[in-house]
């Protein structure tokens, strides 16, 4: 007997929806089980005691962020070997126009060097990486996968400008709202094309079951950032999410098997033990002292979105942020 990952993308969007920021953009692994004649994202299939049970998929961010580089081509391969579904990472444009993968807008915090990634020019990487772009374009024309590419990536937006230029340049892909607020969040339902990735830590309380439960209404998607304590990671399967984006993967996806009431397997035993007891050895606070740190942080994070909410509110009504024109060129390309 089988249980099926939550599907996370819809069956399509209107063509004449759009979107614009692309922060996330999750590619998913062409494996589908011979046995299941579903499409790729409701074809991910685990075993369980029960059928009707159903997991959210396990969503590395920014590859296996809490052992490898981030946006890494050594990250995003140990997080599929760790078992992951699919990859979350970030894009900006180079002064010249050239889309790269990195979540800052900098290259400060990851490279020591204090520019901006919009000031520099591809050619200052000093990297023969055209040339390995080049073969891997090659590679994907010549052997096109069962799932198309807009079924396979979503494309994560903060605001409504954002959102209007992505449905406008490449309509066909999915989208997702991007949001630390579920206030904010719920003003997007009307669009009934979006799902929603948000602030988990935003929606443990009052406002953000409120929030789920209008999604589960609506039948939206929702994805949940970024869940790397395991206590949050059990509490967001019990939410019934679609999407766990984590830097813990592998730890994520034993949480799961646990959730089934599965043992964790043979082979983690053998070679000394699971991810999870690894980040249990390696934590300093233990027992109650954790769980008081754990929900006095919800308490902070609940008073800071209540706080933050109004002003965020402004800022999408008069369009301060919105894509420039760079951004809008990459598009079309």
């Amino acid at each position: 007997m089988v249980s099926e990952t939550k599907p996370l993308l819809s069956e399509g969007i209107p063509s004449g929806t759009s979107t614009t920021y692309l922060p996330l953009f999750s590619f998913y692994k062409a494996n589908e089980p011979t046995s299941c004649a579903a499409q790729f994202t409701r074809a991910l299939q685990r075993p369980s005691s029960s059928p009707a049970t159903t997991l959210p998929q396990a969503i590395a961010h920014r590859g296996y962020k809490a052992l490898y580089p981030e946006n890494t081509l050594l990250a995003f391969r140990a997080a599929l070997d760790a078992g992951a579904h699919a990859l979350e990472t970030d894009l900006h444009l180079t002064k010249d126009g050239v889309v790269v993968l990195s979540h800052d807008g900098t290259l400060k915090r990851c490279f020591g060097v204090d520019k901006k990634i919009n000031e520099c020019e591809w050619e200052y990487t000093d990297d023969p990486a055209p040339a390995l772009l080049s073969c891997v374009a090659q590679v994907l024309a010549s052997t096109p996968g069962p799932v198309p590419w807009n079924k396979r990536i979503i494309f994560g937006c903060w605001n409504q400008p954002y959102i209007n230029h992505c449905t406008t340049y490449v309509p066909t892909y999915p989208v997702a709202l991007i949001s630390w607020s579920p206030i904010f969040a719920r003003k997007f339902l009307p669009q009934e094309f979006l799902s929603f990735n948000m602030f988990q830590k935003s929606l443990v309380g009052p406002m953000g079951k409120a929030f789920m439960r209008v999604l589960k209404a609506h039948d939206r998607r929702l994805f949940v950032w970024t869940v790397n304590e395991e206590e949050w990671m059990e509490w967001s399967i019990a939410q019934g999410v679609d999407g766990v984006i984590t830097d813990e993967p592998e730890a994520f996806l034993e949480v799961c098997r646990r959730w089934e009431g599965e043992e964790g397997s043979a082979a983690a035993a053998k070679e000394g033990g699971s991810r999870l007891e690894q980040m249990k050895s390696e934590r300093k606070d233990q027992g109650l002292k954790r769980t008081v740190k754990l929900y006095a942080e919800i308490v902070f994070i609940q008073v800071l979105v209540a706080i933050f909410t109004p002003v965020l509110m402004i800022v999408a009504r008069f369009g301060v942020v919105g894509p420039g024109p760079k951004a809008a060129k990459a598009l079309r390309l």
